[in-house]
């Protein structure tokens, strides 16, 4: 049975885009009598709001989109990640990264530096000093060479039947944890999506170079492996990307000025945007 989720983070009102996300994964799981879900994504306690949580089920309801089973939230399931990091710990895959941002954007600075959004691997050979890591703020690392000779490059299966593998530049040393998140988006993602028994991921294009991540870290958890649905993103007509911090416009805005909801996601779905937005695969 088809099952499909919708994960937004509540760190503000939901805009166009996460309206056509949600009508195009709950269409999926209706069409073929599947399920449809609904995570709330707020392990960054620093950003998240529980009144944005309120504003994502009334912006649901008003498009006419339900779900199938009780609402997941992240900050609810930590235990279930630390036991997933704590599994990767046990066979080594796992080291304590010290580095600050400025460290890093430091090392990347240099004339032979990885690519900007690399990690340089810093800590990757220190030893892993338990006293260090009880008195210096730190994060967990996977450990991607490792983890790559153990499990082999990862490839996945899109909606319409393609079948990608990753490249070895796709895969860094992620971030799994932090003392001030006890998961990252990959870790928790996969952990639930697999706690849910998610079969399609159903989430924009600009999502799709976390999916080399994800599914190296399903292979090394033993965890199923869903099919992926990434599509179009909508953009200003301009081509700039909707964004909560540029303060796209949001549905609740839209609600307020009469809009209706539920034809806008049928509109949605038939690949009709309103005045002054356009469509964009990256």
């Amino acid at each position: 049975m088809i099952t499909t989720r919708f994960a937004p983070s509540p760190t503000g009102r939901l805009h166009l885009g996460h309206a056509y996300s949600a009508a195009l994964g709950h269409e999926r799981a209706r069409e073929l009598g599947g399920r449809s879900l609904l995570r709330i994504e707020d392990l960054d306690q620093t950003r998240c709001r529980p009144g944005f949580v309120d504003g994502i089920v009334e912006d649901l309801d008003w498009l006419g989109i339900d779900w199938d089973a009780p609402t997941i939230v992240q900050s609810q399931r930590t235990g279930a990640y630390d036991e997933a990091l704590q599994s990767l710990m046990a066979r080594g895959l796992v080291y304590a990264c010290f580095c600050t941002r400025a460290d890093i954007a430091q090392s990347l600075s240099a004339p032979h530096g990885d690519a900007p959004s690399a990690y340089p691997g810093t800590c990757r050979l220190l030893p892993q000093d338990p006293q260090r890591r009880a008195s210096t703020p730190h994060c967990w690392r996977l450990d991607s060479a490792k983890a790559l000779h153990l499990a082999g490059l990862p490839s996945w299966t899109e909606a319409d039947g393609a079948r990608f593998t990753a490249a070895p530049h796709e895969i860094g040393d992620a971030i799994l944890a932090r003392k001030d998140a006890p998961a990252s988006y990959h870790l928790a993602c996969v952990v639930d999506d697999a706690a849910s028994d998610v079969t399609l991921v159903v989430r924009g294009a600009d999502l799709r170079s976390s999916t080399p991540t994800q599914r190296l870290l399903q292979s090394l958890l033993g965890l199923a492996e869903p099919s992926y649905l990434h599509h179009a993103l909508i953009t200003h007509a301009g081509g700039r990307r909707l964004a909560k911090r540029d303060l796209a416009p949001t549905l609740a805005a839209m609600r307020e000025a009469g809009v209706n909801g539920r034809a806008l996601a049928r509109s949605l779905l038939a690949g009709e945007l309103p005045l002054g937005f356009a469509w964009s695969e990256a």
